[in-house]
């Protein structure tokens, strides 16, 4: 006699139905404990006389469902996803079935019998596993930057990203800043305030957001590289980009802490402003770094010394682009019409290039050959344009901006018709038909003996009767 498994709810009915064998239970109480009506107490009662505890296992276990699906419709429906939707989903091929070829067939179905053909990969199949990468050796010699979108002051203020700047090798925070969103004046100025802390390190390792990487390699304007790239070029630093999150699993680690700890701390401290916030993140990098960061394998220092001065250094971190000189002295930018002021040099720059520099503080400045060039704003008109490209990075500062605009605007006033064809009315005879009430008016305003359509001039009297 082989093993019998059997189920706790199995088990328990065996140990009932043995006491209302023996005696110990009526059928009515045993009812009451099992939860079962008294008909099928007695019904398990016989199976137990009968067969024993295994009588009362279920009389379908080991036997073919009632309801499964053919075996030959199973054969089709693999055969056909083999055929035509090999690459498909099994939601997708489900759907495929049923519209092109009859066949239905649920997607959970479906789904278990391509993963047991091997048609479909599991998600537990298809889960990677990425391998952790070591340390570098030095502080300086790898940082890990990259921007963090969240509501860090809660409902206190409205959500804002926090640009951090992860030592590889320790994992300190170098750098924090709360900024409105990414973008190449706000990793500029953190990058200024980066330098002049701790110097040049040698590589940045960052995300391929459009800050740092072209995302078009056939690109046909700047030099295969973004402005941060260019700044970072001529400072002596290189930029990595990571292929994935785990990758730069330093600092998304480091993100995910802050997102909890740092939250945690600015509503204690009460802060609700990115002005506050950014006071008070010096303090608490000292306490992460402290509670947080580990020693180098190396005791060597990869910085190296920032070798130029501010004024320097501000005309690297700016946005730096050529713009063509017309005939009227005048170039486009940014949707503005620039005119340079008529000169000696400015004469020589028709159909020349000159350089464009943007800072961070909004000032604009054009040079050539490294002079300053006189310029007045002829255009000043500053909008969003139509079916931008905004990235989802700076989606809420571009919407922020654009309802700013909408907000400073005049409502919109509603022309008839009339107005949109500039049409004017003129004074003279009503044309058309008159209405009654004004025939009737019209009527009132003549003189009793002024007929419509004839002369004013009185007439003879009526001759009488005659006389006899």
């Amino acid at each position: 006699m082989g093993w019998l498994m059997m189920s706790d709810r199995d088990v328990r009915r065996v140990e009932v139905l043995a006491e209302i064998e023996s005696g110990q239970l009526g059928v009515s109480d045993a009812s009451g404990i099992l939860g079962l009506s008294e008909r099928q107490v007695w019904r398990l009662l016989d199976r137990y006389r009968c067969d024993g505890g295994g009588g009362i296992v279920h009389r379908g276990r080991g036997r073919p469902s009632n309801h499964q699906i053919s075996k030959g419709v199973r054969e089709l429906a693999l055969e056909l996803v083999r055929l035509h939707y090999h690459d498909f989903g099994p939601t997708l091929a489900a759907e495929k079935l049923a519209e092109r070829h009859g066949l239905t067939v649920s997607r959970e179905t479906l789904r278990h019998w391509m993963a047991e053909a091997g048609l479909w990969r599991t998600k537990a199949q298809r889960r990677q596993f990425h391998r952790p990468r070591l340390r570098r050796q030095c502080l300086g010699e790898l940082v890990q930057i990259d921007g963090s979108e969240h509501h860090w002051f809660e409902d206190r203020g409205p959500p804002c990203t926090l640009l951090v700047f992860v030592d590889d090798a320790t994992g300190r925070l170098m750098a924090l800043r709360f900024v409105v969103s990414e973008s190449t004046f706000s990793y500029f100025e953190i990058l200024a305030a980066y330098l002049r802390d701790h110097g040049r390190p040698l590589a940045f390792y960052s995300d391929k957001h459009t800050v740092f990487r072209v995302a078009r390699k056939d690109a046909k304007g700047g030099q295969g590289m973004t402005q941060f790239g260019r700044a970072l070029a001529e400072l002596g630093i290189e930029i990595l980009c990571a292929n994935s999150s785990q990758a730069k699993g330093r600092v998304e680690r480091a993100n995910r802490t802050l997102q909890d700890r740092l939250v945690k701390e600015l509503r204690l401290a009460g802060i609700d402003s990115l002005e506050a916030g950014n006071a008070f993140l010096p303090g608490f990098m000292a306490q992460f770094n402290e509670r947080f960061a580990v020693a180098p394998a190396s005791a060597d220092d990869m910085h190296r010394p920032l070798t130029i001065d501010d004024g320097r250094l501000q005309h690297i971190l700016c946005v730096r682009e050529r713009r063509y000189v017309g005939r009227q002295l005048t170039l486009s930018y940014e949707r503005q019409r620039i005119m340079l002021a008529e000169n000696e040099v400015t004469r020589r720059l028709v159909g020349q290039y000159v350089d464009s520099y943007a800072f961070a503080d909004g000032r604009l400045e054009f040079r050539w050959q490294g002079s300053a060039l006189p310029y007045t704003i002829f255009d000043k008109s500053q909008r969003v344009t139509q079916a931008e490209i905004v990235e989802n990075k700076r989606l809420s500062e571009v919407l922020a901006y654009v309802k700013q605009m909408q907000d400073a605007m005049p409502p919109p006033t509603v022309k008839s018709i009339s107005e949109r064809n500039h049409y004017e009315k003129r004074a003279g005879k009503r044309r058309g038909r008159l209405g009654a009430a004004d025939k009737h008016a019209t009527a009132k305003a003549k003189p009793a003996n002024v007929g419509v359509g004839r002369s004013t001039a009185p007439t003879a009297p009526l001759p009488g009767p005659p006389q006899h």
